[in-house]
């Protein structure tokens, strides 16, 4: 018997319902709960949604529900949390997605879900990392977006930079979505040539590519889409797109995301975005970088304010 691919949404706002739409309009999912706790609005999306599915290639059917009716999903999507307003860093917002999550952890664990959780909600890696001790569930199946999103920001710059489509690009933002993040430079590449290599040999671009402001201007664009419209809704819709195709289709696909790190890059019992093999059980290897000294220290760090957070998140 042919099985759907079941994928459910807690939370449903700007981002929540935007990681919908891809979802949708990329053929993605054959069903889709949605789950918010403003009744309204979820039906709302929902209506909505299914109004766009009449001139999509695929059929899918969407529903409003509660946690309860997501136990056979494949794929639980939680994107509820404090929305992050200007001049605002994701750990500013915290406290308020903690109280969020003490309300949907506990659903959680009454129904039996076998699936694999991506939570979306900020602080990105402090979350994903309450919510897998939280919940108990194995911690491979128990991930986050992260800097999947913050990567693409990075090569999106390089390539505006260097007039190389971004497709072309591998370039890994790693440690924590916010602002500790780091760049993997060392590990960067365009068309499978080393970054510093093509660099070197590419003297005009050599005076205009400063590697330090690319990855600051790359940690600053979520502010700057935030100060123009409020929230981020597109690009990381097409981020957990992405990730969520990886693990339906078992590409085992490398993509930076925020997994438990067990003794990978000498960190223990932290959840950090590193590089890592996506398929359908969730998360099937981490990919260990060789790092400079700098880098590791950048990372380290990283690591280190994200540890730091969770202690003070399992404390509230």
């Amino acid at each position: 018997m042919i099985k759907t691919r079941k994928i459910a949404i807690i939370g449903v706002g700007h981002v929540g319902s935007h990681c919908a739409y891809s979802l949708i309009t990329q053929g993605i999912c054959d069903e889709l709960i949605l789950v918010d706790i403003d009744e309204a609005k979820v039906s709302g999306h929902a209506a909505d949604l299914e109004d766009a599915v009449a001139y999509l290639p695929h059929r899918v059917e969407i529903s409003v529900g509660q946690i309860e009716d997501c136990a056979n999903a494949d794929i639980i999507v939680i994107s509820a949390g404090a929305p992050r307003k200007e001049n605002q860093t994701r750990l500013d917002v915290m406290n308020d997605t903690v109280e969020i999550f003490k309300t949907i952890i506990p659903q959680l664990l009454t129904i039996k879900f076998e699936g694999i959780l991506i939570n979306l909600s900020n602080p990105a890696d402090v979350m994903t990392f309450y919510l897998q001790v939280k919940t108990g569930f194995p911690a491979p199946r128990v991930l986050s977006t992260s800097t999947l999103l913050d990567s693409a920001r990075l090569k999106k710059i390089l390539s505006q930079a260097t007039g190389i489509d971004s497709k072309s690009i591998c370039a890994y933002v790693m440690g924590e979505h916010g602002d500790s993040q780091m760049v993997s430079w060392s590990a960067a590449s365009i068309g499978g040539k080393p970054l510093s290599e093509w660099i070197y040999q590419n003297s005009e671009m050599r005076k205009e590519l400063n590697l330090s402001n690319i990855a600051e201007r790359a940690k600053k664009e979520g502010g700057l889409i935030l100060k123009g419209k409020e929230f981020t809704e597109f690009g990381i819709g097409a981020a957990l797109s992405e990730l969520v195709r990886a693990i339906l289709h078992d590409e085992n696909k490398i993509l930076p995301v925020s997994v438990l790190l067990t003794g990978q890059y000498d960190q223990n019992h932290v959840y950090a975005s590193v590089p890592a093999i996506i398929g359908k059980n969730g998360v099937h290897e981490i990919i260990e970088l060789t790092l400079t000294d700098e880098e590791r220290h950048a990372f380290d760090k990283s690591c280190s304010i994200i540890k730091v957070n969770y202690e003070r998140a399992t404390h509230l």
